[in-house]
């Protein structure tokens, strides 16, 4: 049965977007790396947050949590709103608010207030999950890439933490400017942002309810089970395994570099699959367990640069799968679905700290591996059951 035509808001098509546009596209796209930037600056300073404001793990863990908890009602409000209003306006705003956020967390640690870091970590939560539903269908429609929001969150979250913990190491009130990069790539990026223009257009659209609902099947069916692995892997890198060993904050730093690093350059390099991704990441999880029982700090590293490539290959799939199974009217909506599943990957240090009350770190860093390799599993035979079909 199809329904009868409606007036919504829908993209221009790709092969309409001048090469001008897909110029503006591409220095848009640094809204991207401010959004990836503020999520990992707070990051690789809950070391220094927990030994110079005598913070506890659970408060300073807390404090890490609370950015999705920010993030993910924003994802589920941006996308929608950023279909009906126009991705530009959206993402702009959203982007002033996240420059907001880190002043926040400059004052917050110039004067020690847990409440001002608490609004600034929410904050910035919020202002990134806008970021990501509204600038990731922005900059897709813009440049006709899917994978460029992805690349450039990936290298916001690379050197974003690494950049603060140099400053926090060496430069004067570290937690205060510690932040000041990132303010002044927010203000940079929005005036480059300025240029580009607004996507969206108001034409009529004829979608078939079956169409829908089949192309929405796939991608419950295989996309938003793979997305939580996106963050799971980094998160268990930069967070679990630092404060398992106790390494020191230009470790931290590293790490938190080094994983999403090696993510962007998976996602440059490699064309993923679901199945691929998910043994990656079971490789990175088994090698982290057994680096966390050795204390083995070299181990460790290599353990994050596997959990990155694991990050940069289900990000990949997940955004190049939703901007080709999504209705283009409804491009924003289903990206910001994709970042919903994805950021609750991040909950994983805390349930791991919960966890550890009733068994060591390395135990439920191997089961977290049966996990991802029983769902490589189940993902392969998924794939395989098309190929069946077809065969006569």
């Amino acid at each position: 049965m199809t329904t009868p035509p409606v007036t919504v808001p829908a993209p221009a098509p790709a092969t309409a977007v001048p090469a001008a546009t897909g110029t503006r596209g591409a220095r848009a796209a640094w809204i991207m790396l401010a959004s990836g930037w503020s999520a990992n600056q707070f990051s690789a300073l809950l070391g220094a947050y927990r030994s110079r404001f005598g913070l506890t793990e659970s408060t300073v863990t807390g404090l890490f949590a609370l950015y999705v908890v920010g993030l993910i009602p924003a994802l589920l409000i941006a996308g929608p709103l950023a279909d009906r209003r126009g991705r530009r306006r959206v993402a702009l705003a959203a982007l002033a608010l996240n420059v907001l956020s880190t002043l926040f967390l400059m004052v917050g640690g110039a004067w020690g207030g847990t409440w001002l870091l608490l609004s600034g970590r929410f904050l910035t939560g919020v202002s990134a999950g806008a970021l990501l539903a509204a600038g990731s269908a922005w900059i897709k429609e813009l440049s006709d890439s899917p994978r460029r929001p992805g690349l450039f969150v990936s290298a916001g979250f690379a050197t974003g933490g690494l950049v603060a913990a140099l400053i926090a190491q060496w430069a004067p009130w570290p937690m205060v400017t510690a932040y000041v990069p990132h303010v002044v790539l927010g203000v940079a990026a929005g005036w480059l942002a300025l240029a580009a223009p607004e996507t969206g257009r108001t034409t009529p659209v004829h979608s078939s309810e079956a169409a829908h609902e089949h192309t929405d099947h796939r991608f419950r069916r295989t996309v938003l089970p793979l997305a939580p692995w996106v963050f799971a892997a980094p998160t268990i890198g930069f967070v679990t395994l630092p404060s398992t060993l106790h390494t020191g904050l230009i470790l931290t730093g590293v790490a938190t570099a080094v994983v999403p690093g090696t993510g962007l350059l998976t996602a440059r390099r490699v064309r993923s699959t679901p199945t691929a991704g998910l043994l990656v990441v079971a490789a990175g999880t088994a090698t982290a367990a057994v680096a966390a029982a050795t204390e083995n700090e070299p181990l460790a590293l290599l353990a994050a640069i596997v959990l990155g490539a694991g990050y940069g290959l289900a990000l990949t799939y997940g955004l190049t799968r939703t901007a080709a199974l999504a209705p283009p009217h409804q491009l924003a909506r289903w990206t910001a679905r994709f970042w919903t599943a994805a950021y609750l990957g991040m909950f994983t240090p805390y349930i791991l700290t919960l966890l550890g009350h009733v068994t060591t770190t390395p135990v439920l860093l191997m089961a977290v591996t049966l996990l991802a390799l029983a769902h490589a599993v189940l993902s392969s035979r998924q794939a395989e059951r098309p190929a069946r079909r077809r065969t006569p």
